[in-house]
């Protein structure tokens, strides 16, 4: 009995590990622009996608911690130093990973890419519409922003769904199971 607890732990161990692993060249692949994977000069937003699949199975308060931490990542990421103000992805990821929790997938939708995909698209609409807010909101020009906003949130929502289940199979393998 004692053994199979150990190796119970040790898998959990090693099941949380790969996901920070997978979660590490989410963080990497941020920077890659492989010919392949941009649309428009955009790339598909990998730590969204991981909130996402992550998410999923997770209790909201959980996953909104998950956002905010992967927020903080993406921001640390991508704001240069001497940006007087800059949107946070704090905000926008803590409201998909809330919202991803919320979906009780059991009840609604299948485990599949598609469903998946879906989501993932919805959320990167959501969270790419939270940040445009920001920007409205600090009075950039407001025509400007919502052309762009059209235009981001389109291509990047359309490659992260597509690319969303080269993340999804593996780590939905991987899953240690919700506490």
């Amino acid at each position: 009995m004692h053994e199979q607890e150990l190796e119970s732990k040790l898998g959990d161990l090693g099941q949380w590990l790969l996901q920070m692993i997978a979660l590490g060249l989410c963080a990497l692949a941020l920077y890659a622009r492989f010919p392949f994977m941009t649309l428009l000069g955009l790339s598909p937003n990998w730590l969204l996608i991981w909130l996402v699949v992550w998410s999923i199975n997770r209790p909201v308060i959980f996953a909104a911690i998950a956002g905010v931490s992967l927020g903080l990542i993406q921001d640390a990421m991508t704001i240069p130093s001497d940006a007087g103000f800059a949107p946070t992805h704090v905000i926008s990821m803590a409201i998909a990973g809330g919202l991803t929790a919320l979906i009780q997938k059991e009840r609604f939708i299948q485990e599949n890419f598609i469903s998946i995909a879906l989501i993932v698209f919805g959320m990167t609409v959501i969270s790419e519409t939270a940040i445009a807010l920001q920007l409205t909101l600090f009075g950039r020009n407001l025509a400007e922003i919502w052309e762009l906003q059209q235009r981001i949130t389109l291509g990047s929502a359309i490659l992260s769904s597509l690319w969303s289940p080269v993340l999804h199979f593996p780590l939905s393998r991987l899953t240690v199971k919700p506490i």
